[in-house]
């Protein structure tokens, strides 16, 4: 008998040697980036844009692990799959046609040409050198600084259930390792580490989120058995649809969330900072193209795999807690390789967002805030060294928020996390689009966009905390409602208000777009002309 207690805890010992093997190989994989890439790092522009030299798969991978954090994988997708089922996978199907696909076909081109012409490095940067307002930059700049820590802390959150079932680990280390490590190469590298290592992380996630998808179906007899399960699941709107349904029991929530998760990176700083770094033509076509790839195998898988949450739990297990639907579908699997993959992913996923959101977060706040404020002009060596503590500030503050939210049980972290993108991308949204193909756009519009947006969501926000939700309109009870109605108020908004107001001054405008009528020159491969 004894032989045998001995015997399994051997095994056991192996298996947790194993997993502690992978989470340190990546872990020190992502440091050993970080210091290669640290001679690309040496002024402003390499820190921020990397040169704007990066390459289509470094920059399609980095949009893509920027676009889908943890927050995805463990939140959204046990959510929304619980919600609407199998449908809820159009959410990730939208997330890769409207959110990386026609980004990248909208506006990746423009604004790599106009923000190099007009010598923009950040988004605030952008509003005041096209629409000529100092006033426009501290704006944007104060927006992104507020909206992003929330979202930056909910990162984290994905984590905490993950980490405890395969190693017992207590949440508050993991975020502590987790927030050093990204702070050590983010710090060390900027732009270039950045993208680097999101592509590796790219890799670990789609790996895993095929493996894990795979053995979730296998544990109920393969895709037709396990359909054949969640069509057995009573719902109380079977006359709208039922979860195997095309388009769920509820079509129209389901619309808000994929207008709100895809329409939402063409307004979301650390979305549209990579376009600015693109090497060259051929490397949009082809960050197009793998981009959308990553999120229909990601996002799509994601969200297909929420969809079969019922099965593994009951109304009454849930509770209202969707972040442990997702790790209940993985502790049925048996199999600890494919958990530490699991755990692995999920790492991969939160760093590359946070390492993202972070330097998006640094860079706007010393070159469009500080800078602007101090009398006497920034050197480079002090825009760097400011962009580097607020960096690690910024970490520390969304690390420390998290376990804060943690152990107080408080919910409304996660709630932020759909503010502040729906309060972003609402204000961000139209002025940048527009400002990117229309001249007679103009700084009142610009100005309509933002103060609405953020009125918008904040009276959603303060309704919804103070439990008095019930007191707004049914459209603007939910916050995907509330975030999709800001960003198309927000391009109505630009259009009508130009439309009303003084035309910008016509030789100024002219000369920002006369970036688009420089004639390049191309071979006879890419063009049938001359």
């Amino acid at each position: 008998m004894s032989g045998s207690f001995l015997r399994i805890a051997k095994c056991q010992g192996a298996v947790m040697f194993i997993k502690i093997l992978f989470i340190v190989l990546f872990l020190v994989v992502t440091i050993g980036v970080g210091i290669y890439c640290r001679k690309k790092a040496t002024d402003v522009n390499g820190f921020v844009l990397g040169g704007r030299s990066v390459g289509p798969w470094l920059t399609a991978f980095s949009f893509g692990t920027s676009y889908f954090s943890a927050v995805i994988f463990v939140g959204y997708a046990g959510q929304f799959g619980w919600n609407f089922g199998l449908a809820s996978t159009w959410i990730g199907l939208g997330n890769a046609f409207i959110g990386s696909y026609l980004a990248w076909k909208v506006l990746g081109r423009r604004t790599r040409v106009m923000t190099q012409h007009l010598g923009s490095a950040t988004m605030p940067d952008f509003f005041e050198k096209r629409y000529g307002s100092k006033a426009l930059k501290l704006a944007a700049a104060a927006v992104v600084f507020i909206f992003m820590i929330p979202y930056t802390a909910s990162l984290y959150n994905g984590l905490s259930r993950l980490f405890e079932m395969a190693f017992g680990i207590p949440y508050w280390v993991c975020v502590m390792v987790m927030a050093l490590v990204t702070a050590m190469y983010v710090v060390l590298s900027g732009y270039v580490g950045t993208a680097l290592n999101s592509f590796i992380q790219g890799v670990v996630m789609l790996v895993g989120i095929v493996v894990v998808v795979m053995a979730v179906l296998n544990m109920n007899g393969g895709l037709a058995a396990s359909v054949e399960l969640l069509s057995k699941v009573s719902t109380d709107t079977v006359s709208q649809g039922g979860f195997t349904s095309f388009f769920g029991p509820d079509p129209v929530a389901l619309l808000g969330v994929v207008l709100l998760t895809s329409l939402g990176t063409w307004g979301l700083p650390q979305m549209i900072s990579k376009f600015y770094s693109i090497n060259s033509e051929k490397s949009i076509k082809t960050g197009t193209i793998v981009s959308t790839i990553f999120a229909v195998i990601v996002a799509g898988g994601c969200y297909f795999l929420g969809g079969f949450g019922r099965i593994f739990m009951t109304p009454d297990e849930v509770g209202g807690q969707f972040d442990s639907i997702i790790p209940s579908m993985l502790q049925s699997i048996n199999s600890d390789v494919v958990i530490a993959l699991v755990v692995m992913l999920v790492l991969a996923a939160s760093m590359s967002t946070l390492s993202s959101l972070v330097l998006t977060s640094s860079s706007t706040l010393t070159l469009d805030f500080i800078a602007p404020m101090k009398k006497t002009k920034m050197s480079e060596r002090s825009k760097m060294l400011a962009m580097r503590i607020f960096l690690v500030f910024f970490i520390l503050v969304s690390a420390g928020i998290a376990i804060i939210q943690a152990s107080s049980k408080v919910a409304f972290i996660t709630d932020l996390m759909g503010i502040s993108w729906g309060t972003m991308s609402g204000a961000f949204l139209g002025p940048f689009m527009l400002g990117l193909y229309w001249k007679r756009a103009t700084k009142p519009a610009v100005w309509s966009s933002f103060i609405f947006s953020v009125l918008l969501n904040v009276t959603y926000m303060v309704f919804k905390l103070s439990g008095n939700i019930s007191l707004l309109p049914k459209l603007l009870q939910a916050s995907s409602n509330v975030g999709v109605i800001a960003m198309l108020s927000g391009i109505v908004l630009v259009v009508v208000v130009s439309l009303l107001t003084k035309k910008p001054e016509e030789e100024a405008v002219n000369a920002m777009f006369s970036c688009y009528d420089k004639k390049v020159t191309v071979s006879q491969k890419d063009s049938l002309e001359g």
